[in-house]
This record gives C-alpha cells, structure tokens and sequence, in this order.
C-alpha cells in the first residue's frame, strides 16, 4: 500500500463537496494521489454531514463502515459539519477514528494528515479551532467542485442568519465572505477549463459582501463575473434568503445573459405564524411583491423554493395556508422535509411534538399537489427550443439540464440520440413528464 494515497467520501450538501475536493487538491499538491478504492488508501477520509438527523445517521455508519474493515497502517479521519459539532461524541461512538477536522479549518489536512501518519498515537487527534478562516484563501487552492461541464464556486461560508431549526451558524460561525478577486480568478480558471456553468454557492449567497462592506454585493459580484469570465455561458445562483433579493438583483438576472433566470429561494413555510416561531421573515406580502416583479422583469424565470413541514405548531390551517400559498405562486420547483429537531438550536424549547405520520402525511399532500404544478409548468414549454448541456448518453438517449434544472436536484431534459458529454445544445421540447422534458437536438446549420 502506497503510504501516500487517500480517499475521501464526501456526504451532504455542494458546499462539502466544494470543501471535499479542495481537500483533494491540497493533498494532491503534497504529493499524495487519489484512489477510487478505500481498500487501496492509507489515508481515509469521510467528509461528513450534520445538518439533520438522517444526515447524521448516515455519516456514522459511513464512518463505522470504513473503520469496520480499516487495514493495519490505514488512519480514518472525519471531517466536517458533523465532527465541527459532535467530534469527542463522534469519536467516541466509532472506534478506530484516528483524526477529527472540522469545518472552519479544513484547509488544515494537509498538516492533520501528516501528523496521523508520524506520530501513531492510539488516541484521536482533534483540530477544531474555533477560527474560520474561508476568507484568507491560504495555500492558494480552488474553492471550487467540477462535475463535468459544470462547476460550483463557493463565495461564502458560515451564515449570521437566525433560524430557530437550523444549525448552521454553531456549526459553521458567522458569515465570512472570500475576497472578490479570489472568487474572479477561480472563476477564471474554469473558463479555461471549458466549463460551461458556474454555480455560486455559500449558505446565503445574498448576504456576500456584508463583512466586506459592500452593498448589493451578489450583484456586484454577478457583474463583475459576467465581464470576467465571458466565455461560460451559464452563471447560477442558489441559496438566497427571503428579504435580500434586491431590485439590483433582480436587474442584473435580467439585463445579463450569462445569468440564468433561475433563483433558489428557500421559504421554508408560508404562514406568519410558522415562520416567525421559525425566526425567519414573516412577510409572505413581499414574497408575492418580489417574486411577481422577478415575473415581470424576466417573463421565462423559473423560481425554486424549499419547504419545511412539521414544524413545531404547525397546525393543520397553517399547514392548509402553505398549501394554498404553493398553489398560489406555481413554483417551478419545490423540495420539501420533515423537521428534524436539532439540539442546541434555538428551537429546541418547542421539542418535537408533531407525530412522525402527521409529518409524513403533510409532506405527501405538498409534493402530490406540487407534482400536478410542475407537470403543468412543463407543459408550457412543450414546441419551445431550450440551450441543453448534456451531461451523460447511452442506449440510443442522452441526459441533460436546462437554465430551469440546478445540478441534482432539478429535473432533467431527454434528448433523442447519443450525443457527447459536455456539449451545450439547442433542443426542440416535445414532452413534458412530471419533472422531466424530452425533445429533440436542433441540427446545426451548414
């Protein structure tokens, strides 16, 4: 076994998968090489996540799993959300863990990784500083995750939002925004990579800049991208919080091409009430006035929302109001989750007393209801031509996403043919399924 090869799991969200493959990279540069197969790696790595409890279940038994068969000379080390939070209880819970990272120093790998491989101490080494530090771009590696023709570019971390549900903030800190400079030449290393879209990501991508001192900052930055990096044709933007979607915002969606008239604004209810035990904006008035000026500014936008059911109080009226509410303001896309109650949020007071199958149900009756809006939605680009980027063929059919599909979450457009990876497309829509589009590739002209 090479002494000098890792593997890293990388579980949850875009934004550990950015963190995962900045490891990657750092570790590359201290000439360590990636294996695909853990039975082949000295090094072990599980990039963990602890936002709900699933997510928690999940690294553990990822992280049992691998200590389970680890190999005489193999060192284990968890790292991120859920170490960052719970690393003594994580220890404890899997033996054979040699090494716990959290999240605001993961750029610290290289040095726990070395450390791990010298000193063979039988106890867990623990690098959990308090400090984040994304901003500081030290060692000079690329804050960014390639998947294919596509690339997500985090911009922030940390969040100063105040939740009541989430854990973010003890997990990650406060919001640290990275300097815009540092941002445009990653960006600039993706076009010449060839890739064709940029993903920005950060737990609010609208509050980048406000520890910077900047005002409208996502716009600012949107702008500065478009002139930096003219050759990527897509520049998406998830994760905006309700209140923060500027007139600026919404000029720069709509008078700049590269910007796709897509905007993920997560909602998390629709009911004054909820949402203010929530500790989120109440306001459901200037969602219905922002989001019909995004519709009238930019007719073809389509808007993502995320929801929470479950919650605490939740009524059944409150829950009916949300119902209404998504019929009302015919989503493109919608997720939605059961509340998970997380200890140490600010939440924790009200508990959990909403039965699990009452949960189950309202979530059904939501995405059943949102299910017929997304087929309808669909229709309406039936005989239309989308840009598609394909991202993967096979048996006579090639898969790819629209300006309307965020990467793996969103639905997908099938297209007639086996045509190659990468490529961005016009194609002719001729069906529309619940989530899908199917169509077919417009030939180019001679």
């Amino acid at each position: 076994m090479n002494k000098k090869t890792f593997h890293i799991v990388s579980l949850g969200c875009a934004k550990n998968t950015v963190d995962s493959d900045s490891m990657a990279r750092l570790l590359t540069g201290f000439g360590y090489k990636a294996v695909t197969d853990p039975r082949r790696a000295r090094i072990l790595i599980v990039n963990t996540c602890g936002f709900i409890g699933p997510a928690k279940e999940e690294s553990l038994n990822m992280l049992a799993k691998l200590a389970a068969k680890k190999k005489g000379g193999q060192v284990l080390v968890a790292a991120g959300c859920l170490t960052q939070r719970y690393g003594v209880e994580v220890a404890r819970q899997v033996p054979g863990i040699d090494g716990i990272l959290g999240t605001r120093r993961w750029m610290d790998i290289v040095d726990v990784v070395e450390s791990l491989r010298s000193d063979g101490n039988p106890e867990p080494r623990y690098h959990l500083p308090e400090v984040a530090t994304v901003g500081s771009d030290e060692h000079g590696v690329l804050r960014v995750s390639v998947q294919g023709a596509s690339a997500y570019l985090k911009i922030a971390d940390g969040c100063r939002r105040p939740c009541a549900f989430c854990a973010i903030p003890l997990i990650k800190g406060t919001s640290v925004s990275r300097p815009i400079e540092s941002i445009l030449a990653e960006a600039r290393s993706l076009q010449e990579m060839g890739v064709h879209e940029i993903i920005l990501i950060a737990q609010d991508t609208t509050d980048y800049g406000y520890d910077l001192g900047l005002k409208n900052g996502l716009a600012h930055l949107l702008k500065e991208m478009t002139a930096a990096v003219p050759q990527v044709d897509w520049l998406r933007v998830m994760y905006a919080y309700p209140g923060y979607v500027t007139d600026e915002l919404i000029e720069v969606i709509a008078t700049h091409k590269q910007v796709v008239h897509y905007l993920d604004i997560p909602l998390q209810h629709a009911h004054p009430l909820t949402l203010r035990r929530m500790r989120r904006p109440a306001n459901v008035d200037w969602v219905r006035k922002t989001l019909g000026k995004m519709r009238g500014a930019i007719p073809d936008v389509a808007l993502r929302t995320t929801f929470i059911v479950g919650y605490p109080g939740e009524t059944e009226e409150e829950f009916r109001t949300l119902l209404d509410f998504v019929e009302e303001m015919r989503f493109d896309r919608v997720g939605a989750f059961k509340f998970s109650f997380e200890p140490g949020t600010t939440s924790e007071p009200l508990g959990d007393p909403i039965p699990g199958e009452v949960k189950e149900e309202r979530l059904k009756r939501l995405m059943e209801k949102q299910q017929q809006i997304s087929l309808e939605r669909n229709q309406t680009f039936v005989g239309r031509t989308l840009d598609v980027l394909i991202e993967g063929n096979g048996q006579g059919i090639s898969m790819g996403r629209s300006y309307r599909d965020a990467p793996e979450i969103d639905g997908l457009v099938m297209v007639k043919g086996e045509i190659p990876t990468g490529k961005m497309i016009p194609v002719r829509i001729s069906g529309a399924m619940d989530y899908d589009l199917s169509g077919v590739a417009i030939p180019p002209e001679k």
